[in-house]
């Protein structure tokens, strides 16, 4: 068997990050291949972070990469803030960005193995949240809202926007941020989710004893409320009392992608 050296194993260590005695273990599986004992950590390293998959992973980071009429959003999740905050972790998020930006959706895949080579380094939960591209193309115009903490984008937005001056389509996008709408439309929301809202909503409104001929009446102003709180066009803009779908001087609003930390 080859010797293995001090040096071996703190190189081997210093390639892929693994413990001293894994290295060294390696090194001697394979009788002194630097390359093949490489191979050997990833692959065990990976089978590990499989084990990872169901660990809560609300921390990351969001990149938006714009031009040529496009935008790109990617959503990278993880465990810890200070694996997040990590310059390598940063550096894969945005590079997955200008991907998508170049190339489509399917480009992310391209940057797979740097993303395995991250979960080995953080030894943590790390996986792909939303990976979307939008293109502006007619009468249909974009706009981006990032918004940065501790040097990371926690959370993204894009939004288009048809017949809608920028710098309303820019205050919708402020708007999506924080508000965080699930839909456009009240159409958008599952009709055997509503069905279920509006039978609680009656139950608690017999509950309180309200009178049977106003049933109707109450639930339907509640679950107007209730959709308010989902659906984009009918918040109030900024939370004031003129609805987005009213703010947007005859234009619409055509769609919407968000990521945020938590989510």
């Amino acid at each position: 068997m080859t010797g293995i050296s001090a040096a071996d194993v703190k190189a081997l260590r210093d390639a892929t990050g693994a413990g001293m005695m894994d290295a060294k273990r390696a090194l001697v599986e394979v009788d002194g291949d630097f390359d093949a004992a490489t191979q050997l950590l990833r692959e065990k390293g990976l089978a590990k972070a499989a084990t990872r998959s169901d660990r809560q992973n609300v921390e990351g980071a969001v990149s938006i990469a714009t031009g040529d009429g496009r935008a790109a959003l990617v959503h990278l999740k993880c465990e810890t803030d200070f694996s997040a905050k990590s310059e390598q972790f940063l550096s894969l998020v945005s590079e997955m960005a200008e991907a998508v930006l170049a190339g489509g959706e399917p480009a992310v895949e391209d940057l797979t193995p740097r993303l395995d080579d991250l979960r080995l380094a953080v030894k943590e939960n790390v996986e792909l949240g939303e990976v979307r591209l939008l293109e502006a193309s007619g009468d249909v115009t974009l706009d981006t809202y990032l918004h940065l903490q501790d040097g990371r984008g926690v959370n993204g937005v894009i939004v288009e926007g048809m017949g809608v001056d920028q710098e309303t389509l820019h205050q919708v996008a402020l708007h999506i941020a924080f508000a965080k709408p699930a839909v456009l439309n009240r159409d958008d929301v599952d009709p055997d989710r509503v069905a279920t809202e509006r039978a609680a909503l009656l139950e608690i409104t017999k509950a309180e004893g309200k009178p049977e001929q106003a049933w109707d009446k109450i639930v339907e102003g509640r679950l107007t409320g209730w959709f308010r709180e989902m659906v984009l066009l009918e918040q109030g803009l900024h939370g004031d009392k003129v609805k987005v779908a009213d703010s947007l001087n005859g234009g619409t609003i055509v769609g919407f992608t968000q990521a945020y930390l938590g989510a």
